[in-house]
């Protein structure tokens, strides 16, 4: 299977990340912008081929997922610091 590779997925991460930031309401840097979309992309695709055997493919379903994902992650964390 292939990705879509580092220098992408930095680009992804980044743009999933500022987004789920305005989503959420949230204040993040660049760089925990760019955490967030990577580490949200994961963890949202693990949940999607988990729930259903597969996931949403190239760049602009990458994105959603990584969005989902990221929301999601920053949800969490308003949840374990109660911050809402």
């Amino acid at each position: 299977m292939t990705g879509i590779g580092w220098f992408m997925s930095i680009i992804l991460g980044g743009l999933a990340g500022w987004i789920a930031e305005k989503v959420m309401k949230a204040d993040m840097g660049l760089l925990m912008n760019i955490i967030l979309g990577i580490v949200g992309a994961l963890v949202a695709n693990w949940i999607l081929v988990a729930i259903t055997g597969s996931t949403l493919g190239g760049w602009i379903g990458q994105l959603v997922v990584a969005v989902i994902g990221a929301c999601l992650l920053i949800f969490v964390a308003r949840l374990i610091r109660g911050k809402h």
